[in-house]
């Protein structure tokens, strides 16, 4: 019986369940959140059946194919849309869609309504965007192998994308290749407890107040390689948390407490593949092919590993992809889960980590437990690494002159109008020409590394001035760049707030009457003209205000030469187009233009 196998072996494929001819096997969830098989005494024939399919036990059976090593793609997709909406390069849709215009069906994980992952398989070409894109969580796979194993024996085609203990195990319930079987694996580092998931789900709905409504793992607009989740709340908020934002991913990536246990002890590494075809990112692809391959949007690595496979590959997808035959040896070194098994950390105490997931807040439990898991060592590199880092940027910006030597040194250490701490990375980063005026009561918080009047040239002796009257506040929440010219006045009692991961062209004026925020990776081309206040200036008309706040949402792109004024917000993703005269709200992902300006097209999402 399957329950010889011990409970740190079990992949969780749920293939034991559907073999059963009695239905004698039930799975229950562990206090982590993963599925095990527990099996009904008064039902068990002991016919072992369970034993016989599963992928762990038989492993040197299933762990065979046509090629011992691949025959290795590197490919993106030609539809530029299909690419934003992947979690690599558009590899995986260019066989769905295949398949699909074939009447075939096609399985793999989707998410559902409570954000649990399933697998699933229909032929309904529609639900491809269901099933494209990673999901980083363990799926379930009850009922999923026997509705495969009928569909195919009704003479379907079907294409099938999974983890490599998943497709093992479907091989292994088949007991014989169908011809009319595609499969697919992808490079698994591991996979994560939905449990975790749920708590990141929660502690996100909690933070924002609103029920989350779209995730994209991934996600391209802020580029392929900050590992982006792009999330979007019912309430219209939108986040993009890079890798080191996302609390979950430093969970499993970081701390490594949130994968299986099983996963610490895989299977089902290295060569030969058991799939026909395997997917994943072309980590590592600037090193050998040029810009047309890498411009940051995903890259594809595909690697054939059967006849069947190369056959599907060569005759019905090849045209739907621009790609490359790259050499067996380019692939190892920026994909090493394709044969290395991450070994359980031993520096973080598993079992009180999920007993604290249970009744500590999500966001303190994984912060704390970074802390404590990084030796002390490290600690001292990192702090000494930002030091070196502020010597390097100021001695970058300042050259010979010894008055921006002093500004560096001066404010980063020495101004009571300046909260930064340079071993924690955080500092103003003054460049020659940049001059800043601060009255009393004034304030600069800094939690990032800043810099100001940032010149492309050494030639450029624009002045770049920044004015903080009386009680004023500038909060930097992030790393954030100000061009050269950049010329910022913060009235009394104003606040300027700007997030992280965004920048200013040169010429760029920013005038705070009351608040003018700026949300994370916010763009401003050259000469953009933002600004929350009119001045003393009054007209004689009903309600009217001479300040009012002015909000750049997440990931908003201003074109040069636009103005914004008192009032407007620009909601995330939205872009305004060069010379624009902006005095209404730009709608999410949508692109406005003209004097005033107006919505000349929506749904348009952008990578910086």
């Amino acid at each position: 019986m399957i329950d010889k196998l011990a409970k740190i072996e079990c992949c969780g494929c749920n293939v034991c369940g559907d073999a059963c001819p009695k239905g004698a096997i039930t799975f229950f969830e562990d206090n982590e959140g993963f599925l095990y098989p527990s099996i009904d005494d008064d039902l068990c024939i002991k016919c072992n059946i369970c034993e016989k399919v599963c992928p762990v036990i038989n492993i040197d059976a299933l762990k065979q194919n046509d090629f011992a090593h691949p025959h290795c793609f590197a490919a993106i997709h030609r539809n530029l849309q299909v690419r934003f909406d992947s979690t690599s390069g558009g590899a995986f849709s260019a066989f769905a869609k295949k398949a699909y215009s074939e009447k075939a069906y096609v399985g793999g994980a989707i998410w559902n309504k409570d954000w649990s992952v399933s697998e699933y398989i229909s032929n309904n070409k529609d639900d491809i965007e269901k099933l494209r894109s990673s999901k980083y969580i363990q799926s379930n796979a009850i009922g999923f192998y026997a509705n495969v194993k009928r569909i195919l024996q009704e003479g379907e085609k079907v294409l099938l994308c999974g983890t490599p203990c998943q497709i093992a195990a479907l091989k292994s319930y088949l007991k014989k290749d169908y011809e009319n079987l595609i499969t697919l694996d992808f490079i698994c580092m591991y996979v994560n407890s939905p449990k975790v998931w749920h708590k990141y789900i929660e502690f996100l709905e909690e933070k924002y107040n609103s029920k989350v409504i779209y995730i994209k793992d991934k996600n391209k607009e802020i580029g392929w390689r900050t590992l982006t989740n792009k999330v979007v709340f019912e309430n219209g908020k939108v986040i993009y948390d890079s890798r080191e934002k996302n609390l979950f991913r430093r969970c499993y990536m970081d701390l490594g407490v949130a994968s299986r246990p099983s996963c610490h002890n895989c299977k089902f590494k290295g060569f030969p593949r058991i799939a026909d075809i395997s997917i994943a990112d072309f980590w590592g692809v600037e090193k050998y092919l040029n810009k047309d391959y890498d411009n940051d949007l995903g890259t594809s690595l595909i690697l054939i590993n059967s006849q069947k496979g190369d056959t599907y590959f060569d005759e019905k997808v090849k045209k739907s992809l621009c790609y490359q035959e790259i050499p067996f040896d380019t692939i190892l070194d920026g994909n090493p889960a394709l044969t290395i098994t991450y070994k359980s950390p031993t520096n973080i105490d598993r079992i009180q980590f999920y007993k604290d997931l249970d009744s500590v807040n999500f966001e303190k439990l994984i912060l704390r437990r970074l802390i404590e898991s990084t030796p002390s060592k490290v600690l001292f590199k990192r702090r000494l690494k930002n030091v070196l880092k502020f010597a390097y940027f100021t001695m970058k910006a300042s050259k010979f002159s010894i008055s921006t030597w002093y500004k560096n040194i001066y404010y980063n250490i020495f101004s009571k109008h300046v909260q930064s701490t340079i071993f924690s990375g955080y500092f103003l980063i003054f460049h020659k020409y940049t001059y800043i005026d601060m009255h009393r009561g004034a304030k600069i918080i800094v939690k990032g590394c800043v810099k100001l009047g940032n010149k492309v040239t050494e030639k450029d002796k624009s002045q770049s001035i920044f004015l903080i009257r009386k009680n004023g506040l500038i909060k930097f929440e992030g790393n954030y760049t100000f061009g050269a010219g950049t010329n910022v006045q913060v009235f009394e009692n104003a606040e300027f707030i700007v997030g992280g991961g965004g920048d200013t062209n040169i010429g760029v004026e920013i005038v705070c009457g009351k608040k003018i925020q700026f949300e994370d990776n916010v763009f401003l081309g050259r000469n953009v003209i933002v600004r929350d206040t009119n001045g003393e200036h009054y007209l004689s008309r009903q309600g009217y205000k001479t300040s009012r706040a002015v909000i750049l949402g997440n990931h908003a792109w201003l074109c040069d030469r636009c103005t914004i004024m008192p009032g407007v917000h620009v909601y995330p993703g939205g872009i305004v187009g060069a010379g624009a005269f902006v005095t209404a709200d730009v709608p999410a992902f949508s692109i406005v233009s003209g004097n005033p300006a107006q919505v000349v097209d929506e749904e348009v999402y952008w990578k910086c």
